[in-house]
């Protein structure tokens, strides 16, 4: 037997086991977020059931993003001395106490800060699983391990509302909530049994500075601050838009029913196919023109939502995803590049910086929304995508 043909299934051994992790990875990545949006798909029923307006509503629960903001930078500064896989399935089991009590409360109030503790719980997974797969794996395995964990993120959001709509419809929204708490559980299950114990603990960047002194350096690279600033207003629109795009479905004269309403969500499909792309569009075109091409796909989306015909609003909220995932995904890996040093601090602000979009377009929208209507919606939405387009000019295509 020849070297070469010794060597070809050893590769195939190789390739079949990574197949295998970054699948696991993917699950994970599901399960970690799927409570994130998948509350958006009942908000009907959630306003009918609080009797509150839909801005009070929307902002209560896209409240976890604030959590999410939150426990991104303490991780960043804090998670040091915290084991990576301890750490997640803690977390995941934590979600479900919240998730839990979620089925239990008719306070408007209450369920705004169950929310904020799901947020705090989903980050502090999130952040310690990407330092996790970055500790873990090559520089060549981590690119396809962070593919993998976008890709079930975006999974996350289809199946997760495909998933809440359905439950709610036919059992009811508390029993909403307990499927999704056992899914944390199954989340915190599957951390325990295929993640590796490590000992190593979250790595200073700079060694001998204090945490806290490694944010002065993103926070002073120009390219960097473009980057939070684009972060923020892509969750911006993406928060904005699928939270309020629902009462604009169930009204006249599309008028979808609750388990129609969650069928909808199929128009995140084809964001899972495209998403994993967002590597070869940045080498492709650089980050500025593939930021600003991904953006300027999702505004052609969201001039579609101005209609009341129901497929043409489904391809434009489909293209909205499309264009808004690439664009974070596309984000993500130039904050990794460029960031040669504090990469940890980099990546906390940058989360911080894209969650804390989310709430603030939860707020933003809910209020023009319950004003003056979707149409200035939709035009605030885009004036925001310009800007980040506007934005991202100043980003390079790093050196080799």
């Amino acid at each position: 037997m020849t070297t070469s043909e010794q060597t070809e299934p050893t590769r195939l051994r190789m390739v079949a086991a990574d197949s295998w992790r970054f699948g696991i990875i993917a699950v994970i990545a599901f399960l970690t977020l799927v409570d994130l949006f998948a509350t958006q798909a009942i908000l009907p029923s959630l306003v009918m059931k609080f009797g509150v307006s839909r801005a009070t509503m929307g902002l209560a629960v896209n409240a976890s993003t604030f959590g999410m903001a939150v426990a991104g930078i303490a991780v960043a500064l804090f998670g040091r001395g915290i084991d990576r896989r301890n750490g997640i399935w803690i977390s995941l089991a934590a979600l479900a106490i919240p998730t839990t009590l979620l089925s239990q409360t008719d306070s408007i109030v209450i369920f705004a800060v169950l929310r904020i503790m799901q947020g705090l719980c989903m980050s502090t997974a999130f952040t310690l699983t990407m330092a996790y797969l970055a500790e873990h794996f090559s520089s060549r395995q981590a690119t396809s391990a962070l593919a993998a964990y976008v890709t079930g993120n975006v999974a996350s959001n289809f199946f997760g509302r495909l998933m809440s709509a359905a439950v709610a419809d036919t059992f009811g929204i508390s029993t909403n909530f307990l499927t999704f708490a056992a899914l944390n559980l199954i989340g915190a299950a599957l951390v325990w049994f295929t993640l590796q114990k490590t000992s190593e603990m979250m790595r200073a960047d700079a060694v001998g500075d204090h945490a806290r002194a490694a944010w002065k350096g993103p926070l002073m690279n120009a390219e960097l601050r473009a980057c939070f600033v684009i972060g923020f207003l892509i969750l911006f629109v993406f928060i904005g838009t699928f939270t309020y795009v629902n009462f604009r479905l169930v009204a006249p004269p599309i008028s979808l029913s609750p388990m129609a309403l969650g069928l909808v969500y199929f128009v995140f499909l084809p964001s899972m196919l495209t998403t994993p792309l967002a590597g070869r569009v940045a080498a492709g075109l650089g980050p500025r023109v593939g930021i600003g091409a991904t953006l300027a796909l999702a505004i052609v989306g969201l001039l579609l939502l101005l209609t009341t015909n129901l497929p043409i609003v489904l391809f434009g909220m489909a293209l909205i995803a499309v264009g808004t995932f690439l664009a974070q995904a596309i984000a993500t890996g130039h904050v990794s590049r460029t960031a040669s040093r504090d990469r940890t601090a980099a990546s906390g602000i940058y989360l911080a910086s894209y969650y804390a979009g989310g709430l603030a377009g939860s707020f933003v929208i809910g209020q023009v929304y319950d004003r003056v209507g979707w149409t200035p919606c939709v035009a605030v939405l885009i004036a925001v995508l310009a800007g980040a387009i506007g934005v991202a000019r100043v980003l390079q295509t790093p050196k080799l």
